[in-house]
């Protein structure tokens, strides 16, 4: 509070004023883009008869995605390397210990094997192979190959799936009006997580240089909770209308993006090479490769997520972000 208050004393009560308030803004465009986007983007993926778990691992996916690409390829663009790798591992920690353990919570459902099974254990090589390259401190180009080739595996089988179960969905009949009014919400939420976007980045910087924190814990904290929230809403919603395998598949669905397309994405726009944070590599990379075997061996043991492994997610990440907070 006090660096608060001589930060304020500093830059003056409007700058601080406005740079707060236009980073809610970027929060509050993101959520409701987000929402608009996926709302938007699962009317058309049911509107061509496509399995809800593809839905949420692919189309869903897809857009609750958006902003943590975004938000880390404009930091890639800035120069602001660190907390493009930092977003995008700290948006999965979060979607796992905090949104699934959520899900997990609330639904303990069970879960197919043949649907979750590859797709989780993809998860977790993606990020076991983005832990083994980040060791020299850079993602270079071949881990950008390896990991592009991963996410290339991992549509292939969503592709295959989709057309194997296709036949066993009725197409519903699509009304003019609907389509048109779907087409409209899609380009409002694209439009919304852009603009909602920069401005996080934009002044979730100056927040860290306010309160004297680094970009690195700023990105896996506040940001990667913030570019997070779309997967929260459709968690939420999926809980709402008791839905659990379009949420399950869109969190396993986004963290595979997240691993496999962001950070290539991040260092190709960066000219080949994005330095790693030393933090990434030995505390936030580790810890999100924990939650995941946290996330996906007990289903894939007992065949369904439990409350108590909901807890004990939620739990694990609460101690990370303590952790993390305390070491500032």
């Amino acid at each position: 509070m006090l660096r608060l208050y001589y930060t304020i004393s500093e830059m003056g009560f409007m700058e601080t004023f406005t740079v707060i308030i236009l980073f809610i803004i970027g929060l509050i465009l993101i959520i409701k883009g987000g929402d608009y986007f996926v709302d938007a983007a699962a009317w058309f993926a049911e509107a061509f008869g496509i399995p809800k778990f593809i839905v949420g691992a692919t189309i869903v996916s897809f857009a609750t995605t958006l902003p943590e690409l975004l938000v880390s390829l404009f930091a890639a663009l800035q120069g602001k390397n660190l907390m493009a790798a930092g977003n995008a591992i700290g948006s999965v920690t979060a979607n796992l210990g905090l949104i699934l353990a959520i899900s997990a919570i609330c639904i303990p459902a069970a879960v197919k094997r043949g649907e979750f099974g590859f797709k989780s254990i993809l998860m977790a090589v993606v990020c076991g192979v983005l832990w083994l390259f980040s060791r020299s401190g850079n993602i270079g180009i071949a881990a950008d190959i390896i990991l592009l080739i991963l996410f290339a595996v991992f549509m292939a089988e969503n592709i295959y799936s989709a057309q194997k179960n296709n036949s066993e969905n009725d197409k519903p009949e699509i009304k003019k009006s609907e389509l048109w009014r779907n087409i409209l919400f899609f380009v409002i939420g694209i439009a919304g997580i852009v603009v909602g976007a920069q401005l996080l980045v934009d002044n979730g910087s100056s927040i860290a240089l306010m309160l004297g924190v680094s970009e690195g814990i700023i990105s896996v904290t506040i940001i990667a909770i913030g570019t997070s929230l779309p997967e929260l809403v459709t968690t939420l919603t999926a809980i709402a209308k008791k839905q659990s395998s379009l949420s399950v598949g869109n969190i396993i669905g986004a963290n595979i993006i997240d691993l496999s397309v962001i950070l290539p994405v991040c260092s190709l726009a960066a000219g080949g090479s994005a330095p790693v944070n030393p933090q990434t590599y030995s505390l936030d990379i580790p810890v999100c490769f924990g939650i995941i075997l946290l996330s996906i061996l007990p289903p894939l043991i007992f065949k369904k997520f439990s409350r108590a492994q909901g807890f004990v997610m939620l739990a694990a990440y609460i101690f990370y972000i303590a952790y993390v907070c305390i070491k500032l």
